[in-house]
């Protein structure tokens, strides 16, 4: 057989990312393709994350140059295995120990929604979409993510195909719901063997009885959210009707003071209590808890309803819980610097392929961020070595609320990392994508002593 032929590099230490994944790609143009498209995905925004934006082309102008026509017939047709490149994705992090997951951390579940015209592109409709508060015309992901108080990154995610796509809708054997999606990624997480202390959710998931009950049924640990003022079920008139009622008829003697400690190093008081109502309360399999900055006014922003099988103390259950808001974090940074919702293509392949691709370049920002850790630590004189090992033993040793949360900024890295590429872009490169009104903000190159976010 063959050698291979010699792959032209990608920038930086990019390439060193790259070159693990080059094993399941059968060219040299995929794994050409796959640097020019992580390359791109990394470079600082300057207008939307198309075809042609990624290989520095004009919009419509552009758009049969050679180097969009190979990019495009890269994400679309050739024959390579997005399952198989998550994979190898998930491995490097997981085998890495500044990434790896662990059982202090959490799997979060959740759903994201872009707005998208038309109706040619597969899973797009008319459905609520989260990321604009209301229903539009767009497409829905479900995905799920591994946090905990130091990192978070992607594990996997699915498109949601609504009814009115299916021939025969609802009860078409293609449709599954929301909450059945997310069970089938936990199992697939389950099967990466990512570990985790529980599995968390919003109330849109907390409020399914069909997904809490195949978690108890499986006997996986999860603190789910619900919604705390719509009533769950036949109660005498004296009883509580939802969980704000019993919240609300709690003395306030049955509250506990819970301290949340936050990465930049502010505290808040919290309180926390057991509720007992529609089968749920202190003692038994399942708990219902409440937690609240305001044990009397039970502000919403800032209100907790919860039910969980994890036999924790109250303070564990408000830390697990408070592990969610990664998931956010992680979609605002896909979003605004990675170009997850920017993609000009319809099949279902290649929309799967472009949100992994997404993944990858998310995780190559902690990769990165870890070499770099690795090689600072290698250079260092002797006893700053020792110095460096002590403090991460005493790392180690601190709880996990009390340490400092390490999050890798996709935005300011790539405009460290990718500098040269910046330089090779057209003279005339417009700076706004066809019909956007805003400019988006020119980045600047950081020195490299800068690149890892605090």
């Amino acid at each position: 057989m063959s050698a291979r032929l010699a792959c032209p590099p990608a920038p930086g230490p990019l390439e060193a990312y790259a070159v693990q994944f080059d094993p399941l790609f059968q060219t040299l143009a995929q794994r050409h393709g796959f640097r020019t498209y992580l390359a791109g995905l990394l470079l600082p925004r300057e207008r939307s994350k198309t075809l042609t934006a990624l290989v520095g082309a004009e919009p419509l102008v552009q758009a049969q140059a050679a180097e969009v026509q190979r990019l495009q017939f890269f994400l679309s047709e050739a024959t390579w295995d997005a399952e198989a490149i998550n994979a190898r994705r998930l491995a490097l992090l997981l085998a890495e120990p500044t990434t790896s997951a662990s059982a202090q951390g959490v799997l979060v579940i959740d759903d994201t929604g872009d707005r998208k015209d038309g109706s040619a592109t597969d899973h797009v409709a008319r459905q609520y979409l989260g990321s604009v508060g209301k229903v539009d015309n767009g497409i829905v992901a479900v995905t799920t993510v591994w946090a905990d108080e130091a990192h978070y990154y992607p594990l996997h995610v699915m498109p949601y195909t609504p009814e009115k796509r299916l021939a025969k809708g609802k009860q078409d054997p293609a449709f599954r719901t929301k909450p059945q999606i997310a069970l089938d990624l936990v199992e697939r997480a389950q099967a990466a063997g990512v570990p985790f202390c529980a599995i968390v959710a919003d109330c849109f998931y907390g409020d399914n009885n069909a997904l809490e009950g195949a978690l108890l049924k499986r006997r996986l640990p999860h603190v789910l959210a619900r919604r705390g003022a719509v009533g769950r079920g036949w109660a005498p008139a004296e009883a509580d009707h939802s969980f704000k009622d019993a919240a609300q008829a709690l003395p306030l003697s049955a509250w506990r003071e819970v301290i949340r400690r936050f990465r930049d190093g502010h505290t808040e008081r919290w309180w926390a209590a057991e509720l007992t109502l529609f089968g749920y309360g202190p003692g038994r399999s399942v708990r219902a808890i409440c937690a609240t900055t305001d044990r009397l006014a039970l502000p919403e922003l800032s209100t907790w309803y919860l039910t969980t099988n994890v036999p924790a103390p109250l303070t564990e259950i408000v830390r697990i819980y408070g592990l969610r808001n990664w998931i956010e974090q992680g979609y605002k940074q896909m979003k605004d610097e990675l170009g997850w919702a920017d993609f000009m293509v319809r099949s279902d392949r290649a929309i799967r392929r472009h949100w992994t691709l997404v993944c990858c370049a998310f995780a190559f920002c902690w990769w990165n961020e870890a070499m770099q850790s690795r090689a600072s630590e290698s250079a260092a004189p002797p006893e700053a070595g020792k110095k460096n090992r002590q403090s991460q033993g005493a790392a180690v040793l601190a709880t996990p609320a009390a340490r400092r949360a390490r999050l890798a900024d996709p935005g300011l890295l790539a405009g460290a990392l990718l500098e040269r590429l910046c330089q090779r872009a057209p003279a005339g490169r417009t700076r706004r994508a066809a019909g956007r009104l805003e400019r988006g903000p020119r980045h600047q190159p950081l020195p490299s002593d800068l690149t890892n976010y605090r």
